[in-house]
């Protein structure tokens, strides 16, 4: 009831302010990619989709991937506890590994996970340019893993004349972070290279019953440095390349779980987590046909190395690569007509505790129409068909029908798709401990799901609101058995559905703000349980004010209803939630190559474990500078 009184209460607040604001205000028009693999007005498709851009990072001062991800309606972030630590997203109450990634068209699943999973405590954000969160099924262009939605990060190119950029900031938890930045471009060649250092030394995670006796909690250090580099060169007008490198080297020092013990407590002394982790790309753009007929040509490369090493107790290696190469196609039949395919050829690699080799590989191809009528009806349908290696031919789909309603421009949307999850390598083929063996007999896991709603702007777009319901069927799901022998089978169902609304206020040319509220149900179809750690209400809310030219002030606030949880100690299943994180980011302009900034995090340091058995960071003060040359 709190969650829905306050939106509707943002609802009308927003409504009589914007009905009395007389301001002009300039909209941008936001372009995405993800939802049809063609650059598109974000008004004219029909999938939910939020993007991040980069000023909205610079705003929240956001330092990881995982900060931006928080405020994100249908998407769930838990971290356990610190910067660098375990981190899974769901997306619309979905499974966290049914969460397709993408940086800058690069695939980044780890091969040696055994679910398949994507860590997120890892990414940086200082060198992205926009994050493009696609909710709803989306294997009929994605293939595997796209059952929840799909996550898209562009990072920045390099553009204009040569410039020098970077910062440093510290704060609690011992964080000393910096970053630099060297980019620019000429007529026919661009170029950006990034070194970004984080550094949180002593974030408390570990509450006071999960200590062994005699024993203190320990904070949690973290440290990571990533590399990246972007460069680009038009060969001719019509011919282009592009290679993409990003390199990650993380270290985590944590309290990890004592086996021994229970009911359960931490070590007494800390173990080491280290994650290396290299994506690179490389691209050919070939224009054809007076420019109607786009190729891109690509090849990815992944490469993981992870060890995990617990006090008195050898070192846990795991090693994951994939290699893809890839084709798409872009032709305009003609104004507001395009047709988009595409093929891909991924082979999949890993080692892991127990067994030194592990492969699979799948080859897919998709083809899809996308239509612009008269800038009111659009249509978006794609196919696509995958032949695995390990389970065969698997076909999914997705229509996306939106009509913008003349007089009153009520976008009305609605979609309709089918999802998939591989199996793992290691479900497939791993060994274990306590006799685990892997089933090469699985089948993928499967879903369907639809979404409809609506969008109303007023006042030429200075407000908007708008709903939308979602649902998911998924069928299959991978489940771990003890009968006959410790293994996986395809035995799981589960249903996820609810809604999304929001209200975004454009109030003056000083002042804007928004909110998203987002119900959802995720239950297991076959015990009729709740599915763990996803809040049945979630709302988010900010504002941006710049009081005068060179400062900006952005509040936050973000409420998290209950959820079912299962206790660390005792795995006890239990309710956690009802919580209220507060946030307060500003920054000061001093003049054309220098601005100050500073935030506020979880203002009222509010206590709470999200996941259970992990603290989340309380009140914290942070501060820096940015500087760029002109």
């Amino acid at each position: 009831m709190l969650a829905r009184g306050l939106l509707w209460s943002v609802f009308l607040l927003a409504g009589a302010v914007a009905a009395h604001a007389q301001t002009s205000v300039n909209l941008p028009e936001i372009t995405v990619v993800s939802p049809t693999a063609v650059p598109t007005p974000a008004n004219d498709v029909a999938s939910s989709v939020t993007v991040i851009t980069a000023d909205d990072i610079a705003r929240m001062q956001s330092r990881t991937v995982t900060d931006v991800l928080m405020s994100v309606p249908g998407v769930q972030v838990v971290q356990n506890g610190s910067p660098g630590s375990q981190t899974s997203v769901f997306i619309r109450g979905t499974n966290s590994n049914h969460v397709k990634v993408l940086i800058d068209g690069i695939d980044v699943t780890d091969t040696s996970t055994p679910s398949g999973a994507i860590d997120f405590g890892h990414f940086l954000a200082s060198d992205i340019q926009q994050i493009e969160v696609l909710r709803g099924p989306q294997s009929g262009l994605y293939g595997s893993d796209a059952i929840g939605g799909v996550i898209s990060i562009t990072t920045k190119p390099g553009s204009g004349p040569a410039k020098v950029g970077g910062y440093v900031e510290g704060g609690s938890f011992d964080t000393f972070n910096q970053g630099v930045r060297l980019s620019g471009s000429t007529d026919r060649f661009d170029y950006a290279f990034n070194v970004t250092h984080f550094h949180a030394g002593d974030t408390p995670v570990t509450p006071a019953y999960e200590v062994p006796a005699g024993s203190s909690a320990i904070g949690n250090d973290y440290d990571n440095t990533t590399l990246s580099a972007k460069v680009g060169a038009a060969l001719s007008e019509n011919f282009r390349i592009n290679l993409i490198n990003r390199y990650i080297d993380g270290k985590l020092r944590y309290s990890n779980d004592d086996p021994t013990t229970f009911p359960g407590v931490t070590y007494p002394s800390q173990s080491t987590y280290t994650n290396k982790a290299y994506y690179g790309r490389a691209e050919a753009i070939a224009t054809l046909l007076d420019g109607r007929f786009v190729n891109t040509f690509g090849v990815n490369y992944t490469d993981y190395n992870r060890n995990n090493v617990d006090p008195g107790l050898p070192a846990d290696k795991y090693w994951g690569s994939r290699t893809e190469y890839n084709w798409r196609g872009v032709f305009t039949v003609m104004p507001g007509q395009a047709v988009v395919a595409g093929l891909n050829r991924q082979d999949d690699r890993a080692s892991v505790p127990m067994i030194s080799s592990l492969k699979t590989g799948d080859t897919g191809g998709f083809l899809e129409w996308q239509a612009n009528f008269k800038n009111r009806f659009f249509f978006t349908a794609n196919i696509r068909h995958d032949k695995d290696d390990a389970f065969g031919d698997h076909t999914t789909y997705r229509i996306a029908p939106a009509f913008i309603v003349p007089v009153t421009e009520t976008r009305l949307k609605a979609t309709y798709g089918t999802g998939f999850k591989a199996p793992t390598l290691y479900e497939l083929y791993g060994v274990g401990a306590f006799g685990y063996v892997g089933n090469p007999n699985l089948k993928p896991e499967s879903s369907r799901g639809y979404d409809f709603g609506f969008e109303q702007p007023l006042w030429n777009g200075r407000v908007r609101f708008g709903v939308t319901y979602f649902h998911n069927d998924i069928t299959d799901l991978i489940t771990a058995v003890f009968v006959p022998v410790n293994t996986y089978d395809n035995v799981g169902e589960a249903k996820t559905y609810g809604y999304e609304a929001f209200v975004s206020a454009e109030l003056a040319g000083n002042l804007s703000g928004r909110i998203d509220y987002t119900r959802t149900t995720a239950i297991d179809a076959v015990t009729g349980d709740e599915l763990l750690r996803r809040p049945r209400d979630k709302v988010s809310a900010s504002l941006v004010w710049k009081p005068m030219d060179r400062l900006t002030i952005t509040p936050s606030v973000a409420y998290l209803g209950t959820w079912r949880d299962i206790n660390r100690s005792t795995f006890v299943y239990e309710y956690n939630g009802n919580v209220v994180i507060a946030n307060l980011a500003a920054e000061y302009v001093i003049n054309d190559t220098v601005t100050a900034f500073a935030r506020v995090d979880n203002l009222f340091n509010t206590v709470y474990e999200d996941p259970s058995g992990w603290l989340q960071p309380g009140f914290a003060v942070y501060a820096g500078l940015k500087m760029t040359t002109n």
